[in-house]
């Protein structure tokens, strides 16, 4: 066991650690203003809005890739264009798995942020006006606080989609050992070149940073609720 742990490359979890951790903050903050936003807008383009920024969650996850691969494509104008202008390649770079992970567990933020912020009670909302504070004030001084186990809850479930990401992160980011090879994507590597132990090791390994995110979860969503057994 000793000499196989000494054999394991660890750079695909170092990569997926890093990956979750950036693309999580890009998706609490991109999150949490598009939620604010819709909170502002009319029924009707809410609903539009939130059909747009749900997309990727109910999307299989190499169309959300080939999307973003034809975006950032060197053969395509964006790509091309940030190439030539900022010297920026995004297709078989970490910055691909950035983006990947990030697109793909911004629906989970967004959505459990705009549910929190909908059980936020209004009157604490009127106080706050009554008191003169603005409308910026109130909402990172009254409604974010109250807000607080949803959004963590979000950002919890939101790193664990972008840890686990493996289809648009393969089709953008490929997979480079030491460089873009996340964990999920080396499973599906060990598996399809026969190496089931070192796949196993890494399935055990992502199984129980999940099994921690999800206790995690119920920790967070469970502080300040009452809960009740059945006898």
């Amino acid at each position: 066991m000793r000499e196989f742990l000494q054999e394991i490359n660890w750079s695909p979890l170092w990569i997926s650690l890093k990956t979750g951790v950036v693309a999580t903050v890009i998706a609490f903050f991109l999150g949490i203003f598009c939620a604010r936003q819709a909170m502002k807008m009319k029924a009707g383009a809410k609903a539009v809005l939130d059909g747009i920024l749900t997309l990727p969650l109910v999307l299989p996850p190499t169309v959300a890739g080939f999307i973003l691969l034809m975006i950032f494509s060197l053969r395509r104008p964006f790509g091309a264009f940030l190439m030539e202008n900022f010297d920026i390649k995004i297709v078989q770079t970490w910055k691909g798995c950035i983006i990947a992970a990030a697109v793909i567990a911004f629906p989970l933020m967004y959505r459990n942020a705009r549910a929190a912020f909908e059980q936020v009670d209004v009157n604490l909302i009127y106080a706050g006006r009554t008191l003169g504070m603005s409308e910026s004030r109130i909402f990172w001084r009254i409604i974010v606080p109250a807000a607080a186990p949803g959004i963590a809850s979000g950002t919890v479930l939101a790193f664990a989609r972008a840890l686990g990401e493996y289809g648009a992160t393969s089709m953008l980011a490929g997979n480079i050992l030491g460089k873009t090879r996340t964990v999920s994507v080396a499973i599906a590597s060990e598996t399809a070149a026969g190496n089931y132990g070192t796949a196993a090791f890494w399935v055990c390994v992502i199984v129980s940073i999940s099994f921690v995110i999800v206790a995690l979860i119920n920790i967070i969503s469970g502080k300040g609720m009452k809960t009740r057994r059945w006898i």
